[in-house]
């Protein structure tokens, strides 16, 4: 078995949305899927066991709903259902400790004025300890995939080239994490990598585009050498990078962000890049810490 991969669920579409994109990920890897919900018993005034005994037993209803629903789609499929009796955050947290990936669902922001993404995914993208991939409500495996004519049987799917990947791509700060991340995920689907770096002009002129695509090139040389059946496209944009970086996931399939992590006290969160494409990227995106 190569690897885990855990998602969390509480029986939002989101959270339907990520099981299934997680289940489709270790299909891809040969990894187990460790399906997880939390669950935290409120007081009432009822009699202890009454209340623990409704509130575990809609618990398990929501955890079971979950994994069945997986298993009918991938019924060769290892899953591990795994229910903790703890508030969401820590409960998410303590199974990424675990974990090659932890997936979740988001509700996203969307291009317009709508609802933010939830507190949840915020706070377990910006602490755990593993790559984090945040999937909206209403995607699907087809989605992964170019469009294709009306009509297409599920099990024909599989067979549709996937979209491209897209990594947001910092000279300022490389890191190696999610680089390999965003690599292996593009060989893994058999489709182009789209690198994307944004620089800011500051009165540099075009000296400073030609220096940010020497750098991009200089930075990527090892991992072509590394992945040679890997596709690469790169640009090289100027402008506000989260802007930019959002625009550039328009038709992809997956897009990798890094996360830095601080060591901070106050905890660790997300970057005002990251944030701005959990927030508006349609496509799952993922969180990829580094030091």
């Amino acid at each position: 078995m190569a690897g885990r991969i855990v998602v969390g669920v509480d029986g939002s579409p989101q959270s339907v949305a990520a099981a299934h994109w997680a289940a489709q990920e270790a299909v891809r890897r040969g990894a187990e899927l460790v399906v997880v919900h939390a669950w935290v018993t409120h007081v009432r005034p009822a009699p202890l066991a009454t209340r623990d005994s409704t509130e575990r037993g809609w618990a398990e209803r929501v955890l079971r709903e979950a994994v069945d629903s997986v298993r009918a789609a991938h019924p060769t499929l290892a899953v591990t259902a795994t229910l903790i009796a703890e508030s969401a955050v820590p409960a998410l947290l303590s199974a990424a400790a675990e974990a090659d990936t932890l997936v979740v669902g988001t509700l996203g922001l969307g291009r317009a004025a709508g609802v933010l993404v939830g507190s949840v995914s915020l706070r377990v993208a910006g602490r755990a300890p593993c790559p984090v991939v945040l999937v909206r409500a209403g995607r699907s495996a087809a989605d992964e995939h170019l469009p294709t004519a009306p009509g297409l049987a599920p099990d024909e799917i599989p067979s549709i080239p996937y979209r491209a990947v897209v990594l947001g791509l910092d000279i300022d700060s490389p890191c190696d994490e999610p680089i390999g991340f965003a690599f292996e995920a593009a060989r893994r689907r058999t489709t182009e990598l789209r690198v994307c770096h944004v620089y800011e002009q500051d009165g540099a002129g075009p000296e400073g585009a030609a220096a940010a695509e020497h750098a991009v090139i200089a930075l990527l040389r090892p991992w072509h050498e590394k992945y040679p059946d890997v596709s690469v496209a790169t640009t090289v944009t100027e402008g506000r990078a989260g802007d930019e970086l959002v625009r550039a996931t328009d038709g992809a399939g997956l897009v990798v962000v890094g996360r830095r992590i601080t060591g901070s006290r106050l905890g660790e969160r997300l970057g005002h890049v990251a944030h701005a494409v959990v927030q508006h990227a349609e496509c799952p995106v993922a969180v990829v810490p580094h030091g």
